[in-house]
């Protein structure tokens, strides 16, 4: 990889010293947090990362120490989370949307000593610092029991003495959402980041021209590896918004000419529903969108195709493994309607069928390559159970076909059995989402007499269209599989979502339990 530059010192932290050096005055990060405009140069972000690094330092805290990061999306987050790191501190950014509990358990199971936060993160946060054994603690605009972080950094140098780490040594350490018990801490180490990031730039690079916006958390991946850290190393800019509004980002799209953006497909369905301002606003800087980290529907990515007028690819990447392995093709062949690419370049693929056998079209995807992470904190058994010489099992499952493009069918811990036959959640949205008047859908199984489970779905329409459970049910047995039909569907105006902005599968289950388990476990409705 020649052609694409190192990172200097083998340190994520440094990611953005090269665009800083190139072109100091280019902006950087274009920050709309509390409604105002900021605007972040690349030389002017290479200070505040060196004074991060020294404010960091003067933690006497040792290498591979853990620092609790809880911010919402503003400059500040990215300053601490790539500032630390160059000091060989290892950032662990909370995902600021979970309960409490789960924050709690990420604090205390990564082992932090130190924290960075603000105030409006969250409620509680400061209660949960001030609980927790935290004596090393920076808040924005100061907090009782903390230091000012501006206060602090203000007094910093601007020249931070690089230090040496090791290629294994962690970069940083996220939690993974937790749709199945406690969040996982997942370790990635420098080198694993950092190899990934100039695959990235060397098969499918951006330029200085490229521009952003950003409106999913920064703890996120799909902020962080669809736009934050390629641009950050290419010198491109991003605007950075303190959360997802639909009108609000749509004129940030526009107004801020940006090229690119990506997102999670719940994101583009609540976009499609501001048709005044689809119509009235201008996209035409934009060239490509991207959308992914949760199943996508080929009918949503018709559609944003048709309106927006440019390339729309969906994207597949796992926290834990790589984080993306499969990607467009780079010889050009475009990605069929429903698939997310092919194999990377560099790494590797497989898929494994239920008996642990490589097949050759369809199974669990396995990938191993060196963003791979080396392990799930404290969870031996996990590690024991998902990785295998170098092998990750991602737990999802996939079609591959004659020409080698994936399609992602589901979590393998989502399918379920009806009446004996194999159901797909994802299959069954695709079919609901295929009638005219369905903006959402999302399908769950419950329990269903003796017959397994049955599928049950959650359904938001679009704004303007008026659709009855029984007119959908029909379009299902119509034109699918008469055991996959939804037996019930709840028909709502909103979908709950995660913090991450993914369907919130969790709560969703609950409220359709809540709403037909009973006459579903006494066989009502076959």
């Amino acid at each position: 990889m020649s052609d694409v530059p190192e990172i200097p010192h083998g340190n994520l932290g440094y990611i953005a010293q090269l665009a800083a050096q190139a072109a100091p005055d280019a902006p950087a990060i274009i920050d709309l947090w509390a409604g105002r405009e900021r605007v972040l140069t690349h030389g002017e972000l290479e200070t505040k990362l060196e004074r991060v690094a020294n404010l960091a330092a003067c933690l006497e805290l040792a290498p591979g120490s853990r620092v609790a990061l809880a911010m919402p999306n503003r400059t500040e987050w990215l300053e601490v989370f790539f500032g630390v790191m160059r000091a060989g501190l290892v950032p662990v950014p909370l995902n600021i949307r979970q309960g409490m509990t789960a924050l709690e358990h990420c604090v205390r199971d990564s082992g932090a000593e130190a924290a960075f936060y603000d105030l409006q993160a969250f409620d509680g946060v400061e209660a949960l610092f001030a609980h927790l054994p935290l004596d090393r603690r920076f808040a924005l605009d100061g907090a009782p029991g903390a230091q000012s972080y501006e206060q602090a950094l203000a007094a910093m140098p601007d020249h931070f003495a690089p230090i040496a780490i090791a290629a294994d040594h962690t970069s940083f350490l996220p939690y993974t959402s937790g749709s199945t018990g406690r969040p996982k801490g997942v370790v990635l180490t420098h080198a694993g980041q950092i190899w990934w990031i100039r695959a990235r730039q060397r098969y499918w690079p951006f330029t200085a021209s490229t521009r952003a916006a950003v409106a999913v958390p920064l703890y996120h991946k799909n902020a962080m590896a669809g736009a934050v850290k390629p641009l950050l190393f290419c010198g491109g800019s991003f605007v950075l918004m303190p959360g997802f509004e639909p009108r609000a980002f749509l004129k940030a799209l526009a107004g801020y000419r940006c090229t690119r953006a990506g997102a999670v497909p719940a994101v583009y369905s609540l976009l499609l529903r501001e048709r005044d301002l689809l119509e009235e606003l201008d996209f035409s800087a934009l060239t490509a969108l991207s959308m992914g980290s949760a199943p996508v529907q080929a009918e949503l990515l018709e559609e944003v195709k048709r309106v927006f007028g440019v390339y729309v690819r969906e994207s597949y990447g796992l926290t834990e493994g790589g984080p993306v392995m499969i990607g467009p093709a780079v010889d050009g062949r475009p990605a069929p309607y429903g698939s997310c690419g092919v194999a990377w370049p560099e790494g590797e693929v497989k898929l494994v069928d239920g008996c642990g056998r490589e097949h050759p079209s369809d199974g669990e995807l396995w990938v191993r390559n060196p963003g791979v992470t080396p392990g799930y904190h404290n969870l031996p058994q996990v590690n024991a159970q998902r990785l295998r010489d170098g092998w990750l099992a991602t737990g999802d499952l996939f079609h591959r076909d004659a020409d080698g493009f994936f399609y992602f069918r589901g979590r393998s811990d989502e399918m379920f059995k009806c009446a004996g036959e194999s159901v797909y959640p994802k299959e069954v949205e695709n079919l609901l989402l295929t009638h005219p008047a369905v903006s959402e859908a999302c399908v769950v199984p419950l329990p269903y007499g003796g017959k397994g489970h049955a599928p049950v779905a959650f359904v938001v329409p679009y704004r303007e269209a008026v659709v009855e459970a029984q007119e959908l049910k029909a379009h299902c047995l119509a034109h699918g599989a008469a055991y996959a039909h939804p037996r019930r569907i709840h028909i709502a105006g909103e979908m709950p979502l995660t913090g991450a902005g993914k369907q919130d599968r969790q709560a969703i289950s609950r409220l359709l339990s809540a709403l037909f388990a009973a006459e579903l476990e006494g066989g009502e409705g076959r």
